[in-house]
């Protein structure tokens, strides 16, 4: 059992947060050829910020982000994170996640969050889309799930897409077999649409997730997008359907551009070791 309220904002431990960043950031820059790019475009305000999921249960795509991000803005501009809360209050995880940010997804923590005005980070994809089969690494996968959208649109705040590329090739995702995962009642005991069958080091072949496993050294590239403000807002515009889809359909579609351009510019044969 966790000894952390995963309800509480209380949880989150500045010296943690700056102590991992300085015993990560360099190693995982150099590793995977990191680049971070339009953190300047975050604004200072409480926002929510949207992200593409990749890399199975390791998403290093996701510390190399948060370690650039508060090396670039500081604290100020480091987001909660909206977790499952299985994975967030299951040890040994929740000793790593809770202290640097991760809360219980709800829409009410995200509101207590915002009032602060202060950031959240969400990952609307889930399972799907961080378990999606390599085949898939270039799109976002977002499963039909809106209640994001709706998250933004209540709150009055906007999103600013975080578009990741090059983190689905740390393992491969041979297949995420939703087939299986409906036969197991996955989706009943485990909240979990998917069962992937993975090929990792040193693992070899493996049927479900993996939550350690070497990464390959593939390139990654991150970029923060442009906030997405909407031009209507609050308890009326989030109870409109066809509102939400359309917006929906705006931030995905920008998102999966700037992913099909970064997945262009990872496939170049040279490129510069930036260092941030």
């Amino acid at each position: 059992m966790t000894r952390f309220d995963i309800d509480s904002l209380d949880n989150r431990d500045p010296d943690r947060i700056d102590l991992l960043s300085r015993l990560i950031h360099e190693p995982l820059r150099r590793y995977f050829r990191a680049d971070v790019r339009g953190l300047e475009r975050i604004p200072p305000d409480a926002a929510l910020m949207v992200g593409n999921h990749s890399g199975g249960m390791l998403t290093v795509d996701s510390f190399i982000f948060f370690s650039h991000l508060y090396r670039a803005r500081g604290m100020d501009y480091m987001p909660y994170g909206l977790g499952h809360e299985v994975a967030i209050s299951t040890p040994p995880l929740d000793e790593i996640v809770v202290p640097l940010g991760a809360v219980r997804a709800s829409h009410d923590m995200a509101r207590r969050v915002f009032e602060r005005g202060q950031k959240v980070m969400v990952y609307p994809g889930g399972d799907e889309d961080d378990l999606r089969p390599f085949r898939h690494r270039h799109r976002i996968v977002f499963g039909g799930r809106t209640g994001y959208i709706r998250l933004a649109l209540r709150a009055g705040v906007p999103i600013v897409p975080i578009v990741s590329a090059g983190s689905h090739g740390t393992l491969i995702i041979l297949d995420n077999l939703p087939w299986l995962a409906r036969g197991l009642r996955l989706d009943k005991h485990l909240r979990l649409k998917v069962l992937p069958l993975t090929l990792s080091i040193p693992w070899g072949l493996t049927l479900g997730p993996i939550p350690a496993f070497v990464p390959l050294p593939v390139r990654i590239l991150i970029e923060a997008m442009e906030p997405i403000y909407f031009e209507r807002s609050g308890e009326e515009a989030a109870a409109d359907d066809a509102y939400v889809r359309q917006c929906a359909s705006r931030v995905e579609g920008a998102m999966q551009a700037t992913l099909d351009r970064l997945a262009a510019e990872r496939r170049t044969r040279r490129w510069p070791l930036r260092r941030h």
